[in-house]
């Protein structure tokens, strides 16, 4: 694994916009960053394929184990919502993606941070952008990169083996660049299958209290429902209520038992039952234990907010608005150095797949919303 600084592109700006890259540019400095590449061996790659892979399995092995075992308290899951997530875990209804960040420095095996499972994004920079990167600049080389044909395998599958209700699919999602981009692919990998797709806001998702289901903004019953808002907010909003009662009646996508992956809770479960995987940090939910530097992470947070990173003698915080579930202390793990860039890779899984990597780096220890994305490639 080496970082190679080169030149960015003339004009780079219009060219990652046209693959609907809109928010390169930040405030503090560039988002999208092509001054520079990671280069990844074949083998370091199958490396990182086979940990996503074994990881992913590990997951679902912990879901039914927090399942068997009740133990939704250890993650704060609210009573409510519990019959729910173990009606949709066994009747297995329509999952697409996820997100392993790890840490990797092609010297070691790939270490887990946490598993994005429930909404993640940067789906469109590494699934597009980076391509299209790797196309113009180094057609010969190749990139750990099947994610849109993953999609789009994924979404003719269902239409096979007619796994979706209803007519077409709804996207809703918050109204910002970032999730707007996200549904922007998943929508045009699955138009791209053959289905019909319909955008739109979360808050413009209405309900029809008559016939008791949910209706778009043309008063369409909305039957399959991808949505980029997280089950932990959903279940609290006004028609949750409504929500759980429809489960037989409307898919959503992810299904409500993501809530128990998309927690960092399972990152002490995993380590408690598979504390001999080389892909596995000690991880705990009742504190440090014996563990002298370490990271507290909130069971429900995103983009590092809230992280307390602990060595003797220094600590670090994190702003943020995330804890009142409770926490999770996490060993710590060192990120490698590329004169100051730390890079975590971003391992995507389709359909319980790997499929792709992208690599976010920051100039500190916590990656965070201000992280950048740098474009990989293998020899």
């Amino acid at each position: 694994m080496k970082r190679i600084p080169i030149a960015p592109r003339d004009d780079w700006q219009r060219k990652v916009e046209q693959w609907g890259l809109l928010f390169h540019t930040e405030e503090a400095g560039v988002y999208w960053n092509e001054s520079a590449y990671y280069s990844f061996t074949s083998t370091e790659i199958t490396e990182i394929e086979k940990a996503t892979n074994e990881l992913h399995a590990m997951c679902l092995t912990a879901v039914q184990h927090v399942i068997d075992n009740r133990r939704y308290a250890d993650l704060a899951i609210p009573d409510f919502v519990i019959p729910a997530i173990e009606a949709t875990w066994e009747q297995e209804p329509p999952s697409i993606y996820g997100r392993f960040d790890l840490a990797y420095d092609g010297f070691g095996p790939p270490k887990l941070l946490e598993y994005n499972a429930d909404t993640p994004t940067s789906l469109l920079e590494a699934a597009v952008v980076q391509w299209k990167w790797l196309e113009e600049l180094y057609p010969n080389a190749d990139q750990f990169n099947s994610i849109w044909e993953g999609l789009v395998d994924l979404w003719k599958e269902f239409v096979r083996d007619h796994h979706l209700k209803g007519p077409m699919v709804h996207f809703a999602y918050m109204d910002t660049p970032e999730d707007a981009m996200t549904v922007a692919v998943l929508r045009d990998t699955a138009q791209e299958a053959g289905i019909p797709t319909e955008a739109l806001f979360m808050g413009d998702i209405g309900w029809d209290s008559y016939a008791r289901y949910f209706v778009d903004l043309q008063d369409r019953r909305m039957w399959t429902v991808f949505k980029l808002y997280p089950w932990e907010w959903l279940s609290h909003e006004k028609f949750a209520r409504n929500l759980l009662a429809t489960l037989d009646t409307t898919q959503w996508i992810e299904p409500i038992w993501k809530m128990i992956l998309s927690n960092k809770g399972i990152l002490a479960i995993l380590w408690e039952l598979f504390p001999s995987s080389p892909y596995l940090l000690p991880c705990f939910l009742d504190g440090p234990r014996h563990l002298s530097s370490y990271v507290r992470k909130p069971l429900l947070s995103r983009e590092g907010a809230n992280i307390t990173l602990v060595r003797p003698g220094e600590e670090l915080v994190t702003d943020g608005e995330y804890g009142e579930e409770g926490f999770v202390y996490q060993d710590l793990v060192k990120l490698p150095d590329f004169d100051g860039n730390r890079p975590i890779v971003g391992s995507w899984v389709i359909d319980a797949v790997a499929r792709g990597i992208g690599i976010r780096e920051s100039d500190g220890p916590v990656t965070d919303n201000l992280s950048r994305f740098v474009p990989h490639l293998s020899e």
